[in-house]
């Protein structure tokens, strides 16, 4: 069943116009309460877990299985995907033959966790593959010729790209010329034409009818695997890995490479959290003690802790840094290698502040007192190119709209990246863009893109997106609505309530965490923490508390009235968040937007 619409009429407490602008809505029209009704009477279940289901377009029928996904169930047969019998098949005869096969993946949390993924798989037949990952400043984007000689040289008689290859025509050519099999496992888009691999394995494909387009390439290189071993068993060759010891990069790569957290991939995530709880793999492990994490992984920790550590090395360091940690054993050599990381993602923190700032400078002079453009495209010859998707994403979240950054160097070449939101394909944009000449490079799926252009393209670009996002009927304005999935009170946001929301978890791209609404609270205490944000004591009427914090806010309207004015009551809204350490558990709220309580 599709999502249902939001709330219809009046807004969500009387709030037209929030301080951080936007207006709050019902997360359920009358038709979407009427179905959430029906199902908490008839299966049972808390009211705010049936509203969460129902808003997230999940009927009576699938709610069970959405509550308790099992990968048995949700396992595609692989065969599904186009090319993936001949990927197998080809697999299958570089292992008998004991070949010489290489990764070439890419520098992001999947192209590490797809490697590294790959890379355990082929050890388990004694199989060393060496993993290749470009470096994001010299090399750029996916597999070029000059790294597919150096992999040949080496001995390679097949290539296996991950997280990447899909529309790597020269490359792969020049593979084939020098008698080097191609086997690309992705999940980019892709236009009609593909490169001459043997086999080209993406669920985003035209010609594929899977229905699987929404995995990541970890989603993606795990179901290739598991066709590997049916091949293997088929043949009788040996006994393939149980590759469900590896679910947890799977589910690493799933949150942080942002893809719905729906069907297969919800399965993924919720088994793979389990397995990454055991800590077998020492590279998490050691990630988790450099990160300070006191309590139980949860599907948050990946995308905001361990994902952001293992992207430094692929930002502003060695690029092999994050798949060569995931594919350590040995703990000692994990924390050494974790520790590299934490550095790096410390600089990395520093520089993407003052990006981040220049960027918002930019943004400001161009939108003005109006509402401005309905794509955002910044642009520096002083930005360092693998931080640009991070500025995108801060210009994404702060104003809700698609947001490019472009890091410029001397000779006018540009190295951007872009993120998007709901109702605009970037990955098309980007590609209609190259069609036309706008963009040298260019590619990617609908919530993020990246992007080569010359310096003099730039103003054309800026053209080309903004009447693309027209021609869409894209509006910021209509797009900014911020929709409640309830009403609670401090004395409600408790471990009983939280304990609640976790059934329906875990959240992220797709299945997004439910926003609670607090009505007529006063601010007890404030200050600001971390340099920039800000946390707040919330008193409801009863007189009980809530502590909340809202990141990154200490200058925009919502931290300052945080800050200041603390005898009117306010309206909150956020998502909860459970703080575990050390046995303890902390109920707090998250807080996403404040708006006056008037009488």
């Amino acid at each position: 069943m599709p999502p249902v619409p939001a709330g219809e009429g009046r807004a969500f407490l009387g709030v037209e116009r929030s301080l951080g602008g936007r207006r709050w809505v019902g997360a359920l029209d009358r038709r979407g309460e009427a179905l959430a009704l029906a199902m908490a009477q008839r299966l049972g279940y808390p009211d705010l877990v049936a509203r969460i289901l129902t808003a997230r377009g999940v009927g009576e029928a699938d709610a069970a299985a959405f509550l308790e996904p099992r990968l048995r169930d949700l396992m595609p047969d692989p065969s599904r995907i186009t090319d993936m019998d001949a990927a197998a098949a080809r697999i299958a005869d570089a292992i008998e033959r004991r070949e010489r096969i290489a990764i070439f993946g890419d520098y992001d949390v999947d192209g590490a966790s797809s490697s590294a993924l790959l890379w355990r798989y082929l050890h388990h037949f004694g199989i060393d593959a060496p993993i290749r990952i470009p470096d994001r400043v010299t090399e750029g984007y996916g597999p070029n010729p000059a790294a597919m000689r150096e992999l040949a040289e080496g001995g390679a008689t097949l290539i296996v790209t991950v997280d990447c290859g899909t529309m790597s025509f020269e490359p792969i050519e020049e593979a084939r010329r020098l008698g080097c099999d191609v086997v690309v496992l992705d999940h980019h888009q892709t236009g009609p034409e593909l490169p001459a691999a043997v086999a080209l394995v993406n669920p985003n494909r035209q010609d594929d009818l899977s229905g699987l387009g929404a995995l990541c390439a970890a989603g993606v290189v795990f179901v290739t695997l598991a066709a590997v071993s049916r091949e293997l068993r088929r043949r009788g060759r040996g006994t393939p890995p149980n590759i469900l010891q590896w679910l947890d990069l799977v589910a690493l790569a799933t949150v942080c490479d942002v893809v719905p957290l729906v069907g297969l991939n919800r399965a993924f995530v919720v088994q793979g959290l389990k397995v990454m709880r055991a800590q077998s793999n020492a590279g998490l492990r050691a990630l988790a003690i450099s990160a300070r994490l006191g309590g139980p992984l949860e599907a948050h920790h990946l995308g905001f802790l361990l994902g952001p550590r293992i992207n430094a090395g692929g930002r502003i360091g060695a690029a092999h840094l994050g798949s060569n940690l995931l594919c350590l054993d040995a703990p000692a050599e994990a924390e050494a290698l974790a520790a590299e990381l934490e550095l790096l993602n410390a600089e990395r923190q520093a520089m993407e502040r003052r990006m981040v700032e220049e960027a918002e400078a930019e943004v400001a002079a161009e939108i003005g007192t109006g509402e401005g453009p309905a794509v955002l495209v910044t642009a520096s010859p002083d930005w360092h190119p693998g931080i640009v998707g991070l500025i995108a994403a801060r210009l994404k979240e702060r104003h809700r709209r698609p947001a490019f950054a472009i890091a410029f160097d001397e000779t006018g070449k540009g190295s951007g990246s872009g993120r998007s939101v709901a109702g605009v394909d970037l990955g098309r944009m980007v590609r209609e863009a190259v069609s036309r000449g706008i963009l040298q490079k260019g590619g990617g799926h609908a919530m993020a893109a990246g992007v080569t252009i010359r310096r003099e393209s730039l103003g054309a670009f800026r053209a080309f997106v903004e009447a693309d996002a027209g021609r869409l009927g894209f509006d910021p304005g209509l797009a900014d609505a911020l929709q409640i999935d309830g009403a609670v009170s401090a004395a409600g946001l408790n471990a009983g309530l939280a304990a609640m929301l976790e059934r329906a978890g875990p959240y992220g791209a797709g299945h997004p965490a439910p926003i609670l609404a607090l009505a007529r609270h006063r601010i007890g205490s404030s200050q600001i923490v971390g340099g920039s944000h800000v946390r707040a004591t919330l008193t409801g009427a009863d007189g009980s508390r809530v502590e909340a914090i809202a990141f990154k806010a200490a200058e925009t309207p919502v931290g300052r009235r945080l800050l200041e004015a603390r005898d009117r009551p306010i309206h909150a809204a956020g998502t909860l968040t459970v703080d575990r350490f050390r046995g303890r558990e902390e109920v707090r709220l998250r807080l996403l937007d404040v708006a006056e309580a008037f009488d």
